[in-house]
């Protein structure tokens, strides 16, 4: 199989609170939950980009994150399993369902976050880039906004007349727009958008009905163990389910996803249908969105929430984002690191040659913690947020991330640069970051330093004048 998957929807952090509950609290009801561990996971259209990405497909997904410790650990999960991230940006905090569990079996659920979408309402530039590389789409809608956008509405529509479009529906989103190859809302949210608490005349006169009402070339009704009825240009087709215990988190999305790639891949909706159908039953034997495996530790990236750095984006996903959009275009992703404590002459000279080897600059910034261990006691005389506002003011810098640790490999990787560039006399074979750059053909460029000039001097010349 070859191209690109492209989802567009809201993403949520999951976190689910598993433990033990063999008794009641003494003054009240309720259940005590013991030995409790968290697992977090991204949700909604995040989990379907995870899901599409386990299955080695090339996966863009546009969505909306807030500028918050919950949107970094999200995006991190989701660029850590090789999902490319589009971020339309959030106007508040991240969303997070947080579900109690005792021994896998849910207890209750506890929802945080909120917020609208704030791309530009004429349409996010990098949309329509996405979808001209997209070989299928899928619009994985959790209500929040992000498929209600009308700019993301408007680029949909005008999508390549070849380039299948899904749409999974929620109660609380929009309609889908005219002319989606298939949409796939489960029994319940069918019966609502139709007003019916119950199908009148069975799910396939429902079905029917949807398809009509969005103009669509198909609507597959999702019925649980009890299968699919999916509406098309022929008769209704019927596949019956196949009852299994496991939990059916996630397996709405498995199917989207399924068929939205078998569509893609240049099978029908009938196929298409049928391929999601059986990978949904087997998603759920396997235990569901519960037994994927977590993403990793927390993000060791900190975003700049602290007052006085004004807009400029400190967490790496903005940097992401800028690359993902130099590398549609065809340029080149450059890409740089260090202290900086001292900005002087010799930086700038480094940081223009380097801006002039492609078509964007990202300065990887050592965090006061990783200074400190780097240079020593009294480093670094100035402070990490304000020495990424001096970086990210220079004409020659387009994006600065700040990073703790003593290298930025683990940076890099996630970044992924053309070209990595070094000021200095270092041999290019002794470099850490050259072995990170290797997976993607990625090479090191080592710049000359101007003669005279450093950070250290600077600090000894204000010494000997003290």
């Amino acid at each position: 199989m070859s191209g690109r998957l492209l989802i567009v929807g809201d993403a949520l952090l999951d976190r689910d609170l598993e433990g033990r509950s063999d008794r009641l609290c003494p003054d009240a009801p309720v259940p005590v939950v013991d030995q409790v561990e968290m697992r977090s996971r991204p949700g909604g259209a995040g989990l379907a980009a995870v899901l599409a990405a386990g299955a080695g497909v090339d996966v863009t997904l546009v969505t909306a994150l807030g500028r918050d410790a919950a949107g970094r650990e999200l995006a991190r999960a989701l660029l850590g399993v090789g999902v490319d991230l589009v971020d339309l940006g959030l106007s508040g905090t991240t969303p997070e369902k947080i579900r109690v569990l005792d021994h896998g079996r849910p207890l209750m659920r506890l929802d945080r976050g909120a917020g609208k979408p704030i791309c530009d309402p004429d349409g996010p530039g990098t949309l329509p880039a996405a979808i001209d590389e997209a070989a299928g789409i899928l619009v994985s809608d959790y209500g929040r906004g992000v498929a209600a956008q009308p700019g993301v509405r408007e680029a949909l529509r005008s999508r390549p007349a070849s380039t299948p479009l899904v749409w999974d529906p929620h109660p609380r989103g929009p309609e889908p727009i005219p002319g989606v190859d298939l949409a796939t809302p489960n029994l319940s949210e069918a019966a609502a958008r139709c007003g019916h608490e119950s199908p009148p005349g069975g799910v396939a006169r429902l079905a029917a009905q949807l398809r009509r009402r969005w103009s669509a070339f198909g609507v597959a009704v999702t019925c649980g163990g009890d299968g699919v009825v999916l509406v098309a240009d022929s008769k209704p087709l019927a596949l019956d389910g196949a009852p299994v215990e496991g939990d059916p988190c996630g397996a709405g999305d498995r199917f989207a996803v399924e068929a939205a790639w078998t569509l893609a891949c240049g099978g029908d909706i009938a196929l298409a249908t049928s391929m999601a159908a059986r990978s949904a039953t087997a998603f759920v034997a396997a235990g569901g969105a519960h037994a994927l495996e977590p993403p990793g530790d927390p993000d060791p990236l900190r975003g700049a929430d602290a007052a006085g750095i004004g807009e400029a984006p400190l967490s790496i996903e903005p940097a992401l984002s800028r690359a993902a959009a130099v590398r549609r275009e065809g340029g080149t992703v450059v890409a740089t690191g260090g202290c900086f404590d001292l900005l002087h002459a010799g930086h700038l000279q480094t940081l223009r040659a380097a801006r002039r080897l492609g078509d964007c600059l990202i300065v990887l910034l050592n965090g006061d913690r990783s200074v400190a261990r780097l240079k020593g006691p009294g480093r670094p005389v100035v402070d990490e947020l304000e020495r990424a506002q001096l970086l990210g003011a220079l004409d020659c810098v387009d994006e600065v991330a700040i990073f703790d640790e003593d290298t930025p490999v683990e940076t890099i990787s996630l970044l992924r640069p053309d070209v990595w560039v070094k000021g200095g006399d270092y041999a290019i074979e002794a470099l850490p970051e050259r072995d990170a750059l290797a997976p993607w053909g990625g090479r090191v460029a080592v710049l000359p330093f101007l003669a005279g000039k450093s950070t250290t001097r600077l600090i000894e010349k204000v010494g000997h004048h003290d």
